[in-house]
């Protein structure tokens, strides 16, 4: 079993109180020799189009002694994983789960703002406390 970030569970349950099903925890993927675990799939029915949207989501706590290590992880794992998930399962999109103290200040970074923007990150704002999610940004 692979170790999950602190604050796993509460992203989970803040993507099950927006009437997420969570699909997979982890969801794993498998191209030739590589293999990697994502830390969550969910789904959920969209009632409008009669449709349903699939994601993918790398939960990042950002508790380290330094923010820009933390993101050079995230950023690696998050690319590696969009890679994958375009050549099996290109329906489903990825986002990169942070707190929102993380969000406030790191994120608020011109860095961080010209990083998201050049490898166009979704992310989910998360309360870890509330276990709510704050925010959604494409």
């Amino acid at each position: 079993m692979s170790a999950k970030d602190l604050f796993h569970e509460a992203v989970k349950r803040g993507l099950e109180k927006e009437q997420w099903i969570i699909t997979d925890d982890p969801l794993e993927l498998e191209w030739e020799e590589v293999k990697v675990k994502i830390d969550l799939a969910a789904e959920r029915l969209l009632a409008a189009k009669r449709g349903e949207e699939k994601i993918a989501v790398e939960i990042k706590s950002f508790i380290g002694t330094s923010a820009i290590s933390d993101f050079h992880t995230a950023l690696g794992q998050f690319l590696n994983y969009r890679v994958m998930l375009e050549a099996k399962e290109p329906d489903r999109q990825l986002y990169l789960a942070i707190p929102l103290e993380t969000y406030d200040t790191f994120f608020q970074s011109q860095f961080a703002q010209t990083v998201k923007q050049r490898y166009q990150l979704k992310l989910i704002v998360y309360e870890p406390i509330n276990e709510e999610i704050l925010q959604w940004i494409n």
